[in-house]
């Protein structure tokens, strides 16, 4: 039986204490009636013999002490799922908000998961095409990945996160493909663009989202990743989908965790964020995946802005630990006008290797992908070179991959984010540009190879 209780001692913040509780479990959602009648949802963060610390999602402005009561529900947050979701638009804490019929739930599944056993994940290994150049051909996203984007503020992460939703697919499947896209903490302009780009493109069509505005209340923005992830593991794991879960911003997340932690007066670690941010940004990443024995997986793109486009944050540090590598956005190329500013050399995609080559992209692949990492890197130390000497301290070779940069980035990476490029296009563009260079530098593709995709083109 749900108990009333009419004990509510404090109120600090976003937090309610309360007195002579019973039975009362971690992460237990209460409902909250106001004097007026009103009603607000909370979840349980702590328990210490009688007394039970909670956080409100609405606030608790207004909470009146002895004229509110609290109820506990006996069960944590939870998110009712079904197929019906795809195409439609949630709030963080997954309530439609598009105007549709609610969704009749299948089941409801707690936000927080279950832990995947390590023996039953499975390796991924399955190519994904975004379409963008420099992510499919040299920083490989796979199937069950998580790989997430660094940008910093002002810089065109949206556009990029729009253009994946718009454009991922896995190759060579016949499974169902679904996007969920959770906004944490976006503007309201933010929000429209996604929505406007998704109805336009027809991206909606197979996509979850759930939307979670910067004005919404901080506990709610710590819900709402995890209700993504809960709908795409539904979607995953038993309709069978191989699920794309784009989030973005998660530095709007962690800045939620601080405000909380602030109010809980817990100690502060690096920064101000609490001391168990690795932990928490662990839960929510490893939740990507391949279960053996399963045909569906969820691969993670989080998105987040390093504050002051510093790499060595607390969170761009710490998601770099948990997950497979990053890609960097650098404002250098987005003060070039290169759409999108994807800065390759930094970047990196720890599974590329197990996602490509013949059968799964091309046999030529790996071989073109260490050959325009090389020559770009010389290229742009060559251009580094002839800024502090001049161009005629530059030997011949070293003018043609100066040149050849210039190309690589106004050709390869410039392709704006409306250009859906097969791998095979980018693989043929890669090679165009790879016969700018004499012969005799491409020492990282095989001489057969060369033969075959070059052919006399890349004499010199």
């Amino acid at each position: 039986m749900i108990k009333e209780y009419k004990t509510i001692s404090e109120v600090v913040g976003p937090l309610m204490a309360v007195d002579q509780v019973s039975g009362i479990k971690y992460e237990e959602l209460l409902e909250v009636r106001l004097s007026n009648g009103e009603l607000r949802r909370g979840q349980v963060l702590e328990v210490q013999e009688d007394k039970a610390l909670v956080q409100i999602f609405e606030g608790t402005s207004g909470i009146n002490l002895k004229e509110s009561t609290a109820r506990f529900l006996g069960h944590p947050l939870e998110l009712g799922v079904s197929e019906d979701m795809i195409g439609r638009v949630f709030d963080g804490l997954g309530r439609p908000k598009d105007n549709g019929p609610e969704i009749l739930a299948e089941k409801k599944i707690d936000i927080n998961g279950e832990v995947i056993n390590p023996v039953s994940r499975d390796y991924p290994d399955e190519f994904i095409q975004t379409g963008i150049s420099a992510i499919d051909h040299l920083n490989t996203l796979v199937r069950g990945q998580k790989l997430p984007v660094f940008s910093g503020s002002g810089l065109p992460h949206k556009e990029l996160a729009a253009q994946i939703a718009r454009q991922a697919t896995v190759l060579n499947a016949d499974d169902d493909f679904a996007v969920v896209f959770a906004g944490i903490g976006i503007t309201f302009e933010e929000a429209e663009f996604f929505m406007e780009d998704f109805r336009k493109t027809g991206a909606i069509d197979r996509a979850v989202v759930f939307m979670n505005l910067a004005n919404d209340p901080a506990i709610e923005r710590i819900a709402t990743p995890r209700m993504a992830l809960t709908a795409a593991e539904y979607l995953a794991y038993e309709k069978g989908m191989h699920v794309l879960v784009i989030m973005t911003d998660m530095t709007n997340y962690c800045e939620a965790l601080r405000e909380i932690s602030a109010a809980r007066r817990e100690v502060p670690g690096r920064r101000g964020y609490p001391g168990y941010l690795y932990t928490n940004l662990a839960t929510l990443y490893e939740r990507a995946g391949r279960i053996r024995g399963l045909k569906g997986s969820v691969t993670q793109i989080p998105i987040l802005t390093m504050p002051e486009d510093d790499k060595t944050h607390p969170i761009p540090d710490l998601t770099g630990y948990i997950t497979e590598g990053q890609i960097i956005l650098s404002r250098d190329l987005y003060k070039n006008g290169i759409k999108p500013p994807i800065d390759v050399l930094p970047s990196l995609s720890r599974l590329k290797d197990k996602g490509t080559g013949e059968g799964k992209t091309r046999k030529d692949h790996a071989a073109t992908m260490n050959q325009l990492f090389s020559a770009y890197a010389q290229g742009k130390q060559a251009k580094e070179l002839a800024v502090v000497l001049g161009d005629s301290a530059l030997s011949d070779t070293d003018k043609i991959y100066a040149q050849f940069t210039d190309r690589f980035e106004n050709e390869y990476v410039n392709q704006g984010y409306y250009t859906n490029r097969s791998i095979d296009e980018t693989l043929d563009l890669g090679w165009d540009l790879l016969s700018m260079l004499p012969r005799t530098e491409l020492k990282r593709i095989k001489d057969e190879m060369i033969d075959e995709y070059l052919g006399k083109r890349g004499d010199a």
